[in-house]
């Protein structure tokens, strides 16, 4: 009878571990993300992170969605897009001497409008980026050189501000119809990606970087 009741009280524990102790939808916060998609519910992607929405007003998480590098950046709204919604930001971490962001691939020769900084369009195989909008500082860093590095291969690179990717506007012909930026990116040409040793393809990679 022992025995039996060691095994019963064991089969218990098990089921509760199975039945009970499984992520809830709750648990989706603060969770990795890249797109919207990678959410559950009403939660949104952002700084790579499944969060509240503001704009909307959940409270799954209960906390506001943080920043990837601190300074109180929270987005001020959301934009709909192509049947999602990407959050708006005018503000991007502070920027020290290794600034964490986001480095993603632009193709500086046409699609949308030119850059802002010279109103002219570039090759991809110049070295240069466009800059969140609150890294871009209203153009006071147009033609500033700054310098990237990958995290991943531990490679650097120094490339010119040109433009700004920006994350208040988006999804239409002067944005190339792409939805708001994130406030952490920097957008490099080929040419930086080749630098740093990545593959384009992938899409997204970490990097910091800081004024050259």
């Amino acid at each position: 009878m022992k025995i039996l009741a060691i095994y019963f009280a064991a089969l218990l524990f098990a089921v509760h571990v199975l039945f009970f102790s499984s992520p809830s939808h709750a648990s989706s916060c603060n969770g990795p993300c890249q797109t919207l998609d990678d959410c559950d519910g009403q939660l949104i992607c952002i700084n790579g992170r499944c969060n509240d929405d503001p704009e909307v007003g959940t409270h799954v998480c209960g906390h506001s969605p943080p920043s990837p590098s601190g300074g109180g950046c929270q987005p001020y709204g959301t934009m709909q897009c192509h049947g999602k919604s990407y959050p708006k930001y005018d503000c991007s971490p502070p920027v020290t001497s290794s600034t964490r962001a986001t480095l993603t691939n632009n193709d500086f020769s046409k699609g949308g409008g030119p850059s802002e900084c010279d109103d002219r369009y570039h090759k991809n195989s110049e070295l240069i980026v466009a800059l969140s909008t609150g890294w871009y500082a209203g153009g006071t860093r147009c033609e500033n050189t700054i310098r990237i590095t990958s995290t991943k291969t531990g490679r650097s690179v120094l490339a010119k501000v040109v433009d700004e990717c920006d994350s208040r506007n988006g999804c239409d012909s002067e944005h190339d119809n792409q939805p708001p930026c994130m406030n952490d990116i920097v957008d490099g040409s080929d040419a930086v990606w080749h630098a740093l040793g990545l593959d384009i393809e992938v899409g997204l990679e970490d990097v910091v970087w800081s004024m050259a």
